[in-house]
């Protein structure tokens, strides 16, 4: 393989970005995964499938093992190892949603009640602990050490970023610094690994692990970017959580960073009180909102977002053309044009 990197542009006729193409590309090995997580998450106790179901039956875009299974058809692997750790992948990811549900106390996802309302936080707790589990069971069955060091050294890194993110909660002096590498903990380090792993499983070389690294993480950080932008930018009906569920919950995201950073005096003491816990009506997230477009917060974090997508795309320039090399661009450059 050559080692010239061409970084890739898009053509002025290129359309749309779409998940279209990985959605096709990883089809087949995505009905295998699927077969896999419905086995794995059975269990003689029946609160154990009916609330993990819950969550993992009720729709997402499964991003991150779609990753593993792009990145094998990237590097060009053969074998079928990719599909269970790719179960793994959304296993950790399942637990870490169903964990943030109730530390957060959210009410809905995806459109409709939270495993904590429907079935307690006691029992949320346990079922993601069932499912990390399960995670690390996959990864053992794989026999990789390298795997198993990657996949849990992601985990721990992603628990170290909800910490993080939760002493971080309510303090108005949360710098762009500090919230990047929280989202590069709590979302782009699992993107990483779940891209990464599928060059292991294929025995590539070093440089290529890098690349598909490399690419995960700077995905990673555009979707969470956008996920935040969102916040502030979207009905309930096009998101995975209710609108203002971040504004209320007093987290830092980089919108409010911004919108703080570049109001006056009293737009400033409305940004205090309101992270503070002292501003969360109906009327405040209203206002909120309408800083936050006067200053243009939700462009410049969705900007930031394209300049983290275009550099997800450029690793991707160690490998060849290929379809598999074009449907993980295109899924890059729809991470930030997408509404929902």
């Amino acid at each position: 393989m050559s080692d010239t990197v061409v970084p890739i542009k898009r053509g002025p006729d290129a359309g749309l970005p779409s998940l279209s193409p990985i959605l096709s590309l990883t089809a087949t090995s995505m009905n295998a995964v699927n077969a896999i997580i419905l086995d794995r998450m059975q269990s003689e106790i029946p609160l154990i499938p009916a609330l993990a179901g819950h969550l993992i039956a009720g729709g997402g875009k499964r991003m991150r093992p779609m990753l593993t299974l792009a990145g094998a058809e990237v590097v060009g692997y053969q074998g079928t190892r990719h599909h269970k750790l790719a179960a793994a992948v959304e296993f950790i990811h399942t637990a870490t949603l169903l964990h943030d549900d109730v530390v957060d106390g959210s009410e809905t996802r995806r459109g409709k009640e939270t495993a904590n309302i429907v079935f307690g936080n006691p029992a949320t707790v346990l079922v993601g602990d069932f499912l990390f589990s399960r995670a690390f069971e996959l990864m053992v069955e794989d026999g990789s050490l390298k795997v198993l060091k990657i996949l849990s050294g992601a985990s721990a890194i992603i628990a170290q970023g909800e910490v993080d993110q939760l002493t971080a909660q309510r303090r108005i002096e949360t710098s762009e610094e500090r919230y990047l590498n929280i989202i590069g903990a709590k979302t782009a380090a699992l993107f990483a690994a779940a891209s990464r792993i599928a060059a292991v499983v294929a025995e590539r070389p070093e440089a290529e692990e890098k690349a598909l690294d490399d690419y995960g993480r700077n995905l990673g950080v555009a979707f969470q970017l956008v996920d935040d932008a969102i916040d502030y930018d979207s009905g309930t009906s096009e998101m995975g959580k209710d609108r203002g569920d971040d504004f209320r919950e007093g987290k830092m995201t980089l919108p409010v960073i911004l919108a703080y950073a570049r109001g006056d005096g009293e737009e400033r003491r409305f940004w205090q009180d309101a992270i503070a816990g002292f501003a969360n009506e109906d009327a405040d997230l209203a206002q909120a909102v309408e800083l936050i477009r006067r200053h243009d917060c939700v462009t410049a974090t969705r900007d930031r977002a394209r300049h983290y997508a275009e550099r997800a795309c450029d690793a991707l320039s160690v490998f060849p053309d290929s379809a598999a090399r074009r449907a993980m661009v295109d899924a890059a450059r729809f991470a930030v044009s997408r509404g929902y």
